[in-house]
């Protein structure tokens, strides 16, 4: 690399997802200035040998900051910073949830918007919101029992609650991410014995339920409370997880 083109790229951390990796080592260069707009990036090549990851993954990378808008690529001269990158809409995609740690990330973010949705949802909701939410677990309940994960059931529950706050972007924030809010595919619930997932299921509804109750008796602090607790407890539970795979 020329001394223009000099950028200092840490060693990418050979995790689960080396694409997402070196996106957002390159993302976070161009937010803070590192990679300036109208600056060329390093070749291909060049990325390659500075990061240790493949070709291949330097590729991705560069196309999900094209998707972004971040870079535009000109033909025969390379890849440039914009000097007005397009604004993008913020998603979480299924592949961003490739490890325990990130699923722990979503659910942080959750804490943040659902708290704040339960106390309103508490005190703006009206009979049908509480029949829609019955709904969900009456369905939630059923999927789990017939050898399901749940998660879309799981998702419309929590999407009832928001829709509760008769505050419709907090729905539509939601629908952005899809069922990768509820990332049950971490659950494990297809290793559990039969007693094992009988007594998740059993939890997962004591849990809903007391969010449901708080909600339909117009219990703010409750509900803040249920959801927090809802919340908090999964993120627990991922984390035993994450302890016992580093200890396997």
């Amino acid at each position: 690399m020329t001394d223009k083109d000099d950028v200092v790229f840490g060693a990418i951390h050979q995790g689960p997802n080396l694409r997402s990796g070196l996106a957002d080592t390159l993302i976070a260069q161009i937010e803070s200035g590192a990679l300036k707009p109208g600056q060329r990036l390093p070749t291909e090549q060049e990325i390659v040998r500075a990061t240790g990851v493949s070709r291949t993954i330097v590729r991705e990378a560069l196309a999900t900051l094209r998707a972004k808008g971040l870079i535009a690529t000109r033909q025969g001269l390379g890849a440039f910073v914009l000097a007005n990158p397009k604004p993008t809409s913020f998603t979480i995609l299924p592949d961003d949830l490739e490890s325990i740690d990130e699923v722990r990330r979503v659910l942080e973010l959750r804490l943040g918007i659902e708290c704040e949705a339960a106390g309103l949802a508490a005190l703006r909701r009206t009979e049908h919101d509480i029949e829609q939410m019955q709904a969900c677990l009456a369905a939630l309940d059923e999927a789990i029992e017939s050898g399901g994960y749940g998660a879309e059931e799981d998702y419309a529950f929590h999407r009832a609650i928001l829709r509760a706050t008769q505050n419709p972007y907090y729905a539509r924030l939601f629908d952005t991410f899809g069922t990768s809010m509820v990332p049950r595919q971490w659950a494990r619930l297809d290793r559990m014995t039969p007693a094992e997932r009988k007594q998740h299921a059993a939890r997962m509804r004591r849990e809903h339920q007391a969010i449901l109750t708080a909600i339909r008796d117009g219990n703010e602090a409750a509900a803040r409370r249920t959801i927090r607790s809802h919340l908090t407890k999964s993120m627990a539970r991922f984390g035993e997880m994450r302890d016992a795979k580093l200890s396997s």
